[in-house]
């Protein structure tokens, strides 16, 4: 099948990171963002946790004003991050997993355990016109699950492929990678868009950028940790290229 044109949305949270660990105004999370789109992002991600670890509410309204790409707001699927949401309207709302404890978001998100309570929370924001994608693991009763929603978008968690890539376990890279080619398949015969995140790299985003479902991958740690040694437009400018020579070799499959 001949694939799509892949997206990348960069995430700027650990650029709030940095400066959390100060304090202050610095480094501006927005003007990574702005540099990011200068360098080649499709959109921006960021992330408001319930405890403001990194992305605080003043960065999101600044994005949502400041940005001509579209805005993915990562958030968890409460009261106060709909209504936040739907306030600021971004372009798109990811509903991810959280828990105070993790470093980062750890999974995917408790679909068909959690229908009852996302239900309510996909339909109030996608009244308010805002493209709802859930961060889903990669297993075919999740797709059906996020179908039956009626979430237009899945973001498969990548964190299990890439971790097995970084131990050099080639068995249970390949396994993991088939569970997000078989999840990309199916999701899109189910009329869902197709998206991909967590723990990428350049050396890592290869074969996941080969899927031709796959539509967008949302990347922010390897970049922001890639942009201290390069600087962030270098760094995106690699990841780009890392995902293009990919995708080209994955035309006519």
């Amino acid at each position: 099948m001949s694939a799509h044109p892949l997206r990348l949305g960069v995430n700027i949270d650990h650029v709030a990171t940095v400066r959390n660990a100060r304090g202050g105004s610095y480094p501006d999370p927005v003007r990574a963002a702005l540099l990011a789109v200068e360098a080649g992002a499709d959109g921006i991600t960021a992330h408001l946790r319930e405890d403001r670890r990194h992305i605080r509410d003043a960065d999101m309204a600044a994005l949502a004003r400041t940005l001509t790409v579209p805005l993915n707001f990562e958030m968890a699927a409460t009261d106060e991050m709909v209504a936040l949401a739907r306030t600021l309207k971004p372009h798109a709302a990811c509903l991810v997993p959280e828990k105070r404890e993790e470093r980062t978001t750890e999974g995917g998100l408790d679909i068909v355990g959690g229908h009852d309570h996302l239900a309510p929370r996909i339909r109030a924001l996608a009244e308010a016109g805002i493209r709802v994608s859930l961060f889903v693991e990669p297993d075919a009763a999740v797709m059906e699950a996020a179908h039956a929603l009626g979430a237009p978008v899945v973001e498969l968690h990548t964190g299990s492929y890439c971790e097995a890539t970084v131990a050099g376990d080639a068995a249970a890279t390949a396994h993991e990678l088939a569970r997000i080619v078989r999840a990309a398949e199916h999701g899109q015969g189910l009329g869902l868009e197709i998206h991909a995140g967590h723990g990428l790299t350049t050396d890592s985003v290869g074969p996941i950028a080969r899927i031709p479902e796959i539509r967008e991958l949302n990347i922010g740690h390897a970049l922001i940790a890639d942009a201290i040694f390069v600087g962030l437009p270098r760094a995106i400018r690699d990841m780009r290229a890392a995902m293009e020579a990919a995708r080209a070799g994955s035309r006519g499959r």
